[in-house]
């Protein structure tokens, strides 16, 4: 994607501009997101065990690996975290 700003643009053009971006980055995202979630349970961890570590490492302080056979239902991991190294 493409964004071209005129350079007169003033605060009014530029801020539309910054609204619309924002809206369409957000629509994307929600998309992307709801996407996601119908493909989750087919999906498992492949793309979402990383961050889920993270989350873990943030709110545990500590670094665990999240195995690949690990529940794909975040409320039933997050039971067994304590499990993983």
């Amino acid at each position: 994607m493409r964004i071209y700003l005129p350079e007169d643009a003033d605060e009014d053009e530029t801020a539309a501009i910054a609204a619309a971006v924002n809206a369409y980055v957000g629509a994307r995202m929600q998309a992307q997101a709801a996407a996601d979630e119908d493909a989750g349970d087919e999906r498992g961890w492949a793309d979402r065990r990383w961050s889920y570590a993270g989350r873990i490492g943030d709110v545990q302080r500590r670094r665990v690996r999240v195995p690949r056979y690990a529940p794909t239902d975040p409320w039933t991991a997050s039971g067994r975290t304590r499990r993983m190294r």
